[in-house]
């Protein structure tokens, strides 16, 4: 957990890699559960912000 929170704090890759991995995982789960219409309306967005976040921070040093 420590390794992970240094990581976020000095921008290296593997962890802020792995932040935008979850975000587009959640919002493809916003977009397939059938609960709330006020996940599905902004599971483009999460998913959208995951991707565009995912390749800026593929760019950070490891």
């Amino acid at each position: 957990m420590t390794e992970f929170l240094n990581g976020i704090l000095r921008m290296r890759r593997g962890a802020w890699e792995l932040v935008a991995s979850v975000l587009i995982a959640l919002g493809v789960f916003m977009l397939m559960q059938p609960f709330a219409l006020w996940m599905f309306s902004y599971s483009f967005v999460v998913t959208l912000f995951g991707t565009v976040m995912f390749i800026i921070v593929s760019h950070f040093p490891e």
